[in-house]
């Protein structure tokens, strides 16, 4: 039987938070991923899927393993019918938070990964895309 290739994780409680980051490890270790590599991921899956349930009111996280010629990746998206980000500049501001994540915010999420999307507006909800090739 084939793996699968691609998944959607609920992410409504703070115990889903534990539960997406046993997945993205799991997930990373099947893409051949080097420990630190990994270990980046696995962070940044840490704060976003946080973020899912205390700013967002709960979502998903949607998962996919790619493939780009020689490389494996994965890819993460992160989202909720939440308020949304008001402010992205702010949200984006190295250093700021909002309080009680592990501080590391949207942008030393974004540090951790190899690309980022964020997509968000007011009364619209929220997407965080990140991608980590091994």
């Amino acid at each position: 039987m084939t793996p699968a290739r691609s998944g959607t994780h609920p992410i409504l409680i703070e115990q889903d938070v534990v539960l997406a980051r046993q997945l993205a490890r799991k997930l990373c270790q099947e893409c051949g991923m080097r420990l630190i590599d990994l270990t980046k991921l696995v962070t940044a899956v840490s704060e976003l899927a946080r973020n899912t349930v205390v700013y967002g009111g709960g979502g998903h996280m949607d998962w996919d393993i790619i493939e780009d010629q020689a490389r494996t990746g994965l890819r993460l998206t992160f989202r909720d019918e939440g308020p949304g980000i008001p402010d992205i500049k702010l949200a984006m501001t190295d250093g700021w938070t909002s309080g009680g994540g592990l501080g590391l915010g949207l942008t030393g999420a974004k540090r951790l990964v190899d690309e980022f999307v964020l997509d968000t507006a007011p009364g619209q909800g929220t997407r965080v895309t990140i991608t980590r090739w091994a």
